[in-house]
């Protein structure tokens, strides 16, 4: 570790204002990402500006319909959720099975979303539910807030406020977790409702994406068969000592088909 400076504002604009004054400065939530990388100085920000206390992005609700879930909401809180098991049951299945228990008692939604890991699940759920991603400035549509490995189309400065979800007619989630670390090596998230049919496929890629084809058959049937024999190509996909890209790319059907499956 090294020297920096630390704040902890108690309102949105406050931390607008001290990232606005130094470029090199850090928002953190709650810090599972940005710590370890503090530690082994892959990132050496000039100050950390503490998140936690802002009452404004914190709260779980139901706006018509919609479920609005705020930056600060820690896991556990969306898996035990009435608002989010009553309106998307699928969403709070997947926040209940990210990492462990201490995980899920600090990590938060924003931060997941921010940061934007391949093998992260709520970008499964953004992406899969055709969320809105609400920032200090303005609103962005999932299928333009994700936009590379560890990147989205936050701005410097720019801080997740909350996240709307849709609420779906039916939506599901399936993932095959790596057994040592639990992260994802590739998982689906389904959903059909307001926003049409949607397939979101993380883990297997560098970044969680669209599966058109698999939309396309499951916008005429909605079965797990209809997907059963679609085929991901695995160019582009990751490959590492824990799965290639072709099992990477298998997996894309075999969990697409349990998604569906768990959506019923």
């Amino acid at each position: 570790m090294y020297e920096f400076a630390y704040h902890k504002p108690s309102s949105v604009a406050d931390a607008v204002k001290l990232l606005s004054a130094d470029p090199e400065a850090r928002p953190v939530a709650g810090g599972h990402t940005l710590l370890p990388a503090l530690k082994h100085r892959l990132a050496r920000p000039t100050a950390l500006v503490d998140l936690s206390g802002i009452a404004e992005l914190r709260g779980i609700r139901r706006e018509g319909d919609k479920v609005v879930v705020g930056a600060l909401a820690r896991h556990a809180e969306v898996a035990s959720s009435d608002v989010v098991k009553g309106a998307i049951p699928a969403l709070a299945r997947l926040a209940g099975t990210i990492g462990d228990v201490q995980v899920r008692n600090r990590g938060t939604i924003g931060g997941s979303v921010a940061n934007n890991d391949p093998a992260a699940d709520y970008p499964a759920a953004v992406l899969g539910l055709g969320a809105t991603v609400v920032t200090d400035r303005r609103r962005i549509a999932a299928d333009d807030f994700f936009t590379g490995m560890f990147t989205t189309a936050l701005e410097p400065g720019e801080i997740l406020v909350a996240i709307e979800f849709p609420v779906p007619e039916k939506a599901g989630y399936a993932k095959m977790k790596n057994p040592a670390s639990r992260y994802v090596m590739t998982g689906a998230f389904v959903s059909r409702g307001p926003q049409g049919v949607r397939v979101a496929i993380n883990g297997a890629g560098p970044c969680v994406f669209r599966q058109a084809e698999m939309e396309k058959a499951l916008a005429a049937n909605w079965s797990p068969d209809a997907v059963a024999n679609i085929r991901q190509s695995p160019d582009g996909l990751n490959s590492d000592i824990h799965g290639s890209a072709e099992y990477r790319a298998h997996l894309v059907t075999v969990m697409a088909k349990r998604a569906v499956a768990d959506a019923g």
